[in-house]
């Protein structure tokens, strides 16, 4: 079975790096999402990462900050983030799908962690 573990997240200022881990089992041969969500508003698409790590997909939003990668040896897959900015702020959470990329919305994905908050001051 499928098990997803977010950690990493935290308290940073605007202009700040981060690295959110996402420990697994079992979803070596997945493709990983990350996704986030901020209170009241839907779980909106961040980046994903094909099975093998060669593609990789971005939201306009944070192409050019964000950064998806994974292990596949270690199963952890990771979320780089830089130049954070306040509307950053939100739950992340990343996800396992067996759909191969592009694979952007939340119901392709079987499998969550249970997420982990970063929050980004102004």
């Amino acid at each position: 079975q499928v098990q997803l573990v977010e950690s990493g997240g935290g308290l940073v200022q605007a202009g700040d790096s981060l690295r959110l881990s996402c420990a697994g089992r079992a979803f070596s041969t997945l493709t990983v999402g990350w996704f986030r969500q901020t209170p009241g508003k839907e779980r909106e698409f961040v980046g994903s990462i094909s099975w093998f790590g060669g593609t990789t997909d971005y939201s306009d939003s944070v192409k050019g900050r964000f950064t998806v990668s994974r292990d596949n040896a270690r199963v952890t897959a990771y979320l780089q983030m830089n130049i954070l900015k306040p509307e950053d702020t939100a739950v992340y959470y990343c996800a396992a799908s067996a759909k191969a990329l592009p694979a952007t919305i939340e119901r392709e994905y079987d499998y969550w962690g249970q997420g982990t908050q970063v929050t980004v001051s102004s």
